[in-house]
């Protein structure tokens, strides 16, 4: 089985609170690991905040996500001009931005950027899923 969460949402700041409280309540509700969803909620600010503030402009942005047995996978998909990861500069010590991308590297367990043919990028980042001890999620899940 598999679990699966998709929205459409406006480039918007009020985005990423709404998208982030559905899925981080759809894990809970599975029983994942509190510092797992904690990971994970922190993994999708960042990529949502990044549409937010350096995607061209455009009135909406897409967010996925999947669970699967015990991974769940997020896509955050934008209409930018892309993005060459290995272009961005690390953030001096002291900025208060520019850690999105270190950010989201450290937390999850992998993660791909992919420009889109024609304008865009998709952010994918996975996660490892832990549950509590008697989670639904694992029965659920093998269904």
């Amino acid at each position: 089985m598999e679990a699966t969460i998709a929205l459409r949402l406006p480039r918007d700041a009020a985005s990423v609170p709404l998208v982030r409280q559905l899925l981080d309540g759809t894990l809970r509700s599975l029983g994942v690991e509190r510092q797992v969803c904690d990971d994970i909620e922190l993994m999708l600010t960042e990529a949502c905040s990044n549409v937010i503030k350096h995607a061209a402009p455009s009135d909406e942005y897409t967010v996925s996500a999947a669970v699967y047995d015990h991974l769940c996978v997020i896509k955050v998909v934008d209409t930018g001009g892309g993005i060459d990861p290995l272009k961005v500069i690390d953030p001096d010590p002291g900025a208060d931005h520019g850690r999105g991308i270190q950010i989201m590297r450290a937390l999850a367990d992998h993660v791909r950027f992919t420009n889109k043919d024609r304008n865009g990028a998709v952010v994918c980042l996975e996660k490892r899923l832990r549950y509590g001890p008697g989670a639904p999620g694992p029965d659920l899940m093998t269904t």
